[in-house]
């Protein structure tokens, strides 16, 4: 029997909290978040009191500028939770869902001053030592591992089965635990920022398997990030050096996996858009820009903290007050895009990757995953089609990000390819049936060799690494050659 105190299924009241604010999470906000974002810009501007989990109160700060003032004014805002008053007060207790994201921790993007600089200066000196062309090595190599998996059933999810897992793949081998990649590790990843009830026990299990992971990089350094951090200058403790393995992993993981998902979702939905990337009016990199404005990886973060009584964007906020750093809000801001369609190439202001001292270290290798997995799948797959209408699309949300559940596609079922081959040496070469003019191509030797004088003696044999490449690839151009040095070749 229905309760007759609640309201009526359907009621606006089902997405109300105390005093009538708006909550963030629940039915109405799992399934439109942007919708409930923009009911709070229209009735409050761009700064609007709203709700967490357990009724927790929280500013959302809705407007770009507002987002950029707060990150950028560490003597206003701190990222510090122990200022927090729903820390110090008990009511964003540990069993909040959202514990694993706000309780403090000993890591660069929870403390201020020289705490700050010295774990931030770990972590980019850390970061500063990793051999980027290898890892483009590695991502390239990752990427079509995973495609050989669905390349000859022509049709596959590329959510489930490669957008999920490639970050993951790849950010295992950087920290220095590849054999730690599995199912449960991604399901994992993605359920602790979620605020579900199984958030807890997911970020437990991954922790588990960092702290087993800085052991053996204390006994035995190698070549790899955790390695790398342990021995900066800075001296970080095992608690410090793990608390920055899990933030690097999980903010690369679950940033790229949603870019990686949303760029493709762009790609092979919007004619448009495909068009530009096909006819090389924009590259893999500037698609993958695009999409960090339209549909960025994580939809907010939390959280700021007010440090002292002040103002933002018309409203009062007192020392102790919470604040979400709206990034999807900000970057759909009217203020900064009155014409939502209006491409934003060559434009890298967006707010997906923060601003201000804790800018996120670690975006040029989310970037780089995302632009070499892109790019991989639709030169494997360039007939790749959505095998489902783009209305049927579904989507998970929570205060953190919106991503697609799955990403049906199809395309000619294709072999698998050997995974340590140059890529280059199979690019087909560029399509010359865009124009029925086209001049018919002259061969570029003979049909029969010249015939060579007896007394002639034979040319030298090459060289041994040099001779499969000779035999299977042409001179390269200068564009394949950009794009050989660009993947790490």
């Amino acid at each position: 029997m229905d309760d007759p105190a609640m309201p009526p299924p359907g009621c606006p009241a089902h997405g109300l909290g105390p005093g009538g604010l708006r909550r963030l999470y629940g039915p109405e906000a799992d399934t439109d978040l942007a919708g409930v974002y923009e009911k709070l810009r229209a009735e409050h501007g761009a700064v609007a009191p709203a709700l967490l989990h357990n009724d927790v109160p929280i500013w959302a700060v809705l407007g770009h500028s507002e987002n950029l003032h707060m990150v950028r004014t560490p003597s206003q805002y701190t990222r510090d939770p122990r200022q927090w008053r729903a820390i110090i007060d008990g009511s964003m207790g540990p069993d909040n869902p959202l514990a694993p994201v706000v309780t403090f921790q000993p890591m660069a993007s929870m403390v201020e001053g020289d705490e700050h600089q010295r774990l931030r200066g770990a972590v980019t000196g850390a970061m500063a030592l990793l051999d980027h062309r290898g890892i483009r090595r590695y991502i390239n190599r990752y990427s079509n591992l995973l495609l050989n998996d669905i390349c000859q059933a022509g049709r596959a999810d590329v959510v489930s089965q490669f957008a999920e897992h490639l970050p993951m793949m790849v950010m295992c081998h950087v920290i220095g635990m590849p054999e730690e990649y599995n199912e449960r590790m991604v399901q994992a990843a993605r359920d602790m920022i979620r605020g579900t009830e199984t958030a807890i026990a997911s970020n437990a299990y991954i922790m588990d398997a960092l702290m087993r992971l800085v052991a053996r990089r204390r006994a035995k350094a190698e070549e790899d990030f955790t390695s790398n951090l342990i021995a900066q200058p800075a001296q970080l403790t095992d608690d410090e050096v793990a608390a920055h393995l899990r933030l690097v992993l999980i903010a690369s993981y679950e940033a790229t996996a949603n870019l990686i998902a949303n760029a493709l979702r762009m790609v092979l939905t919007d004619p448009r858009f495909r068009a530009q990337l096909s006819g090389g009016q924009m590259t893999v990199p500037e698609a993958v820009e695009q999409s960090l404005w339209d549909e960025p990886p994580f939809s907010a973060m939390i959280g700021y903290f007010a440090k002292q009584d002040t103002q933002l964007g018309g409203q009062q906020i007192k020392a102790g007050d919470g604040l979400i750093l709206g990034i999807a809000p900000g970057n759909v801001d009217p203020v900064v895009r009155p014409d939502l369609a209006a491409s934003m190439q060559g434009n890298r202001s967006h707010l997906a990757f923060s601003g201000g001292p804790h800018e996120c270290p670690g975006q040029d290798i989310g970037r780089a995953i995302a632009d070499t997995g892109v790019d991989a799948l639709l030169m494997r797959f360039p007939d790749v089609e959505l095998s489902v209408e783009e209305h049927e699309l579904r989507w998970n949300s929570s205060i953190l990000s919106r991503h697609l559940v799955e990403l049906p596609v199809q395309f000619a079922p294709r072999p698998p390819q050997d995974v340590m081959a140059r890529p280059m040496a199979r690019v087909p070469g560029a399509r010359n049936d865009w124009s029925v003019s086209s001049p018919a191509q002259r061969p570029a030797y003979p049909a029969t060799p010249a015939p060579q004088p007896a007394a002639q003696p034979a040319p030298p044999p090459p060289a041994p690494d040099s001779a499969p490449v000779a035999a299977s690839v042409p001179r390269q151009g200068v564009w394949r050659r950009l794009v050989t040095w660009w993947r790490g070749y």
